[in-house]
């Protein structure tokens, strides 16, 4: 950088520090460039505005009080655990801008968003200066002392002195951790310094496309969390910040607190295939082939790191984990993928047939999992009379396990977070005879009523409905009118209660012609009913029988989501449910409940969750070397111990120490797949029983 350039820079840091009144650089930090709007900027901002306020769902004003919302969105974009604005920082910001957004918004100045990320790029640059310098002095590991891992809801640091403090604790916790997983010390500094100076570099590659993507996601998602704003990169590539390339690993992605989580994972791909892999896993680390060196990934970019899984079919990329739940224990996992296309075969519904004694006779139980409500739209439009559709595949299925004569079937929705609307309704008419299904209300509060296209009703047996914290959309649409309808038992965890409706919008239509392209706002239109009446917003569909379940609800599901649409209720659509399933709930209950409390393989399973759920509830960690590593040895010991009684109980030889974290579900039967099936064998008996005119006594056995 020339002189005068240079010149330039510190003089507009200085201007910038005296407008926010904030003290300058420290000496010996980089001086990022002081971004600002492009031209192009003030009319995209003015147009998703004016969408946003006439078009979203919630009918929302751009008010005073959206302003505050906003600020406070953006400022939890930028510094999520509260780590390098200070209180005074804050508290400018909030003098200026806490009800002044939504007018600027409307006006087109985005300068309130630029000062902003300005005085962020500042923070990080000082305090990366301050980390490098810390970082060649002792740490004192004897020290008995504590760390609050979660600060998302801290008071912002008073002065810099108290974030010093607050630093210090950070620096020595990440020091132990990457020295609990076999880093010497000095190798751990070196991993750090490397870790804070590439995320500096990173966050300084920053351009004004980048700023105004970042605040117009935080407008966006002021009004619910499924509402975006794509940038053109994003837009080329729709899923570059949250969804792999099918040429992967087939993972869904999102930077949280400086880290890529796992937020889902696509039906087929090599992650779900590899059952090491679950929603919740923060990656740190990315190594290429089986001998590669790990890539620490802390604080970089997401799309960097999705360049650096994304690779050739065929190769191997290592990933280094911190499970669910895992960041207070410090306990890692690596994991080796083979990069590879997701087969369609591997995410289309499949079937088998369960067999099991039980209440003194043999079942055979049909087992139908969908993965996802998927349709070859393409193939269809081709005039392909054989596309594949959930639909079309599930018929063949059923009309195969009715010709093999099966006693109950069970649809296993898990982990399915939906897809095809048409696809959800269309499913659910092959196990009721006509009706509607779903119920869809616009902005304006006009309901269009979705009904069963087909008259004919392919099975009419007992049927179970198998679901967790991830089965969403779709999923609920389905799940909630076999529920209304009475047509089958719910089993399993709430659902994830995402019930509403987005539609994508081409921002280049508000810009010149021969413009570049300009992006695109995902914005949500409209909300889903169940005929019932009731949301699946929010709450979810609620199950007759709930099992152990591995997830947390207050970090999964619409309703941990920020500004999330609310639930309510609308009128009922006319239909016509039947209430035989609703009397044999509590005898069904009580005979799980039996199994639950005196099967050792269930017992086992609800210990190792209970197990999770502590080490999940654990947010503070103790930065005594001697006392972490006994705790740390402790919860692993205690995991293995819970992962051999299980397999003891299924029958399976114990692991080792060494396997405890890498073969965690490899091999496993599906344990809460086989209570289920025998939840529908019950049920199957009860409602013969019931044909039968008996009374019917029976043991949980």
């Amino acid at each position: 950088m020339r002189f005068r350039e240079l010149s330039l820079s510190l003089l507009l840091a200085a201007l910038l520090a005296a407008s926010t009144g904030v003290l300058a650089a420290q000496p010996g930090s980089v001086v990022p460039a002081i971004l600002a709007p492009q031209a192009k900027h003030k009319t995209l901002d003015q147009a998703i505005a004016g969408l946003l306020s006439h078009y979203h769902y919630r009918q929302a004003k751009l008010d005073d009080k959206l302003s505050t919302i906003i600020l406070g969105a953006y400022l939890e974009a930028l510094d999520f655990n509260r780590l390098y604005f200070l209180r005074s920082d804050v508290q400018g910001f909030e003098r200026k801008y806490r009800i002044a957004l939504d007018d600027a918004l409307q006006g087109g100045d985005l300068r309130p968003a630029y000062e902003i990320f300005n005085l962020y790029q500042q923070r990080l640059a000082e305090r990366t200066a301050w980390v490098s310098k810390q970082l060649q002095k002792p740490f004192d590991f004897g020290r008995d002392e504590e760390l609050e891992l979660e600060r998302k809801n801290a008071p912002w640091a008073a002065s810099s002195a108290e974030l010093d403090e607050i630093w210090r604790k950070r620096l020595k916790n990440e020091l132990l951790a990457l020295m609990l997983v076999g880093q010497k010390e000095p190798e751990a500094r070196k991993t750090l310094q490397s870790r804070y100076e590439s995320r500096l570099k990173r966050t300084l590659q920053s351009n004004s496309e980048d700023v105004f993507q970042t605040y117009m996601n935080a407008v966006a998602r002021s009004f619910d969390p499924h509402t975006a704003y794509f940038s053109p990169r994003a837009s080329e590539n729709f899923n570059i910040e949250m969804r792999l390339s099918l040429e992967g690993i087939g993972t869904v992605l999102r930077m949280e607190e400086e880290e890529i989580k796992v937020l889902e994972l696509v039906p087929g791909g090599p992650a779900d295939l590899s059952k090491q892999i679950k929603p919740g896993d923060n990656i740190i680390g990315v190594a290429q082939g089986d001998d590669g060196p790990m890539v620490d990934v802390v604080g970089w970019r997401l799309d960097d790191v999705v360049d650096l899984i994304r690779g050739q079919r065929g190769s191997v990329v290592r990933l280094q984990l911190i499970p669910e739940g895992g960041r207070a224990s410090g306990i890692t996992k690596t994991v080796r993928l083979v990069r590879d296309t997701v087969k369609l075969d591997k995410k289309a519904a499949q079937s088998e047939i369960k067999t099991l004694q039980a209440n003194g006779r043999s079942y055979r139980i049909g087992v139908i999992t969908i993965p996802t409500f998927y349709s070859d739209f393409a193939a269809a439009q081709r005039g392909d009379a054989d596309y594949r559709s959930t639909t079309r595949d599930v018929r063949r299925l059923l009309e195969q396990l009715n010709r093999e004569k099966i006693d109950g079937l069970l649809i296993d929705l898990r982990q399915n977070g939906g897809g095809s609307l048409a696809e959800a309704v269309e499913l659910t008419g092959l196990f009721i005879q006509e009706g509607p299904v779903v119920q869809v209300r616009n902005s304006r509060g006009e309901v269009e009523v979705e009904q069963d296209p087909d008259p004919s009703l392919l099975y009419d047996g007992p049927l179970g409905v198998l679901l967790d914290r991830y089965s969403a959309s779709a999923s609920e649409i389905f799940a909630g009118a076999i529920q209304d309808y009475g047509r089958g038992l719910l089993i399993g965890d709430p659902t994830f209660g995402k019930g509403t409706v987005q539609t994508l919008i081409d921002l280049g239509r508000f810009m010149p012609r021969n413009d570049p392209p300009a992006g695109q706002l995902k914005l949500t239109v409209a909300k889903f009913y169940r005929v019932n009446g009731s949301s699946t917003q929010h709450k979810g569909v609620m199950p007759d029988i709930s099992l152990p379940s591995a997830y947390d609800a207050e970090e999964v599901g619409e309703s941990a989501q920020p500004q999330a649409l609310p639930w309510d209720e609308i009128a009922p659509a006319p239909y016509r449910g039947s209430q035989r399933l609703r009397s044999l709930v509590p005898e069904l209950n009580k005979l799980h409940q039996q199994r639950m409390d005196g099967e050792p393989a269930l017992v086992a399973l609800r210990r190792t969750i209970e197990l999770a759920e502590q080490v999940r509830r654990q947010t503070k960690v103790s930065l005594l070397e001697s006392r972490r590593r006994s705790e740390r040895d402790r919860q692993e010991a205690e995991l293995l111990m819970r992962q051999n009684e299980l397999r003891t109980a299924l029958g399976l030889p114990p692991l080792k120490p060494d396997q405890a974290r890498s073969e965690d579900d490899k091999g496993l039967p599906d344990v809460l797949q086989q209570e289920s099936i025998r939840i529908v064998a019950d049920l199957a008996e009860m409602l013969a029983a019931q044909d039968r005119g008996e009374a019917l006594v029976m043991s949980g056995q």
